[in-house]
């Protein structure tokens, strides 16, 4: 470390080192490394919530046991059924999305089919609209015999 930081180190009671690192002068706060004691790098981390539990000895043979594994077994069956039902949902709504998908796609068939009819009999109605009108200024006029020699 520098000269201008100092450096203090603990163990907690999980038997991990802590560093505390102060900056001096520095004025940002610095955050603790957690290092573990032994080289190897210890056990499992414990969550907080399992630290201060203790592991009893439970009496396999006693109501409240029973009791526990009652309601365990209850909630699991529970659980089962709900993701067997979710599973199941899931596959029904897939089957109707491709059903749907399906009948748009022949729709779609449908619709492109009668476009290109509506557009072929559009482009001949406009081909013989277009020979059967003349252009402006081209009119031609009829000369009638009698009225030539006047």
């Amino acid at each position: 470390m520098s000269k201008t930081s100092q450096q203090n180190t603990s163990t907690d009671a999980s038997g991990v080192s802590v560093i505390h690192t102060q900056a001096h002068s520095s004025g940002l706060q610095q955050v603790p490394q957690l290092v573990p004691v032994s080289p190897g790098g210890g056990g499992k981390a414990v969550p907080p919530s399992k630290q201060g539990k203790k592991s009893s000895f439970v009496d396999r043979n006693s109501d409240e046991y029973r009791q526990r594994r009652e309601r365990n077994n209850m909630a699991v069956k529970k659980s089962r059924l709900k993701s067997k039902q979710k599973a199941q949902d899931t596959l029904q709504r897939v089957n109707q999305l491709k059903e749907e998908n399906e009948r748009l796609e022949a729709k779609i068939k449908l619709l492109t089919k009668e476009l290109s009819v509506l557009k072929d009999l559009f482009l001949e109605h406009a081909h013989n609209f277009a020979d059967n009108v003349q252009p402006v200024g081209t009119e031609t006029t009829t000369t009638n015999p009698e009225n030539s020699g006047q």
